[in-house]
């Protein structure tokens, strides 16, 4: 699957993005204007543990608009992540994200045949990344099945849903 050309949406393709909220404010701050596939560097990106108030910060990674990966500190310091659609392992980050933080793929399932019924792939990781947030699991899964949006609009729809929308604008613009 190969994404449109720009269509003019609010969001880049591509890029890589730290979230926190600070004093009730939250700040996104761009890592990469476009998809950064270092996970050491976005893992760093997070910070320490508890350094940055709640609920993050979070690191948000759209590549290609094709899938994203939110990567944040879970208890005792541990990394959760989640990715959008488990089967991009063809793209490093994708791999990457899914043998470090363990995510299950069916063995032997290839990008061409990893697909469900209706022709779509599946998030792996975390689905309650953003629960404490205000974003329950279920929520998310039902956006995460979307069929009709891109990786770039979905990550709009929850900041859209927590409340850095625009804090996500005047950083990922095109």
């Amino acid at each position: 699957m190969t994404p449109p050309p720009d269509d003019g949406s609010t969001l880049r393709q591509s890029f890589a993005v730290r979230v926190s909220r600070l004093e009730d404010r939250w700040h996104c701050e761009l890592l990469a204007a476009d998809a950064d596939d270092e996970l050491p560097a976005l893992e760093r990106a997070l910070g320490e543990p508890g350094s940055a108030g709640w609920p993050g910060p979070f690191v948000v990674v759209v590549d290609s608009r094709l899938y994203f990966v939110v990567l944040r500190h879970g208890p005792g310091g541990m990394v959760r992540a989640l990715i959008s659609d488990a089967t991009f392992q063809e793209w490093v980050l994708a791999a990457e994200v899914v043998e470090r933080y363990g995510i299950a793929v069916e063995t032997g399932t290839t990008v061409d045949d990893a697909f469900d019924e209706d022709g779509q792939g599946w998030p792996g990781g975390d689905l309650e990344v953003f629960a404490d947030a205000g974003m329950p699991a279920e929520e998310l899964a039902r956006l995460l099945d979307s069929d009709e949006l891109w990786a770039d609009e979905m990550v709009l729809r929850i900041a859209e849903r927590l409340g850095f929308a625009d804090e996500l604008r005047a950083v990922a613009a095109p």
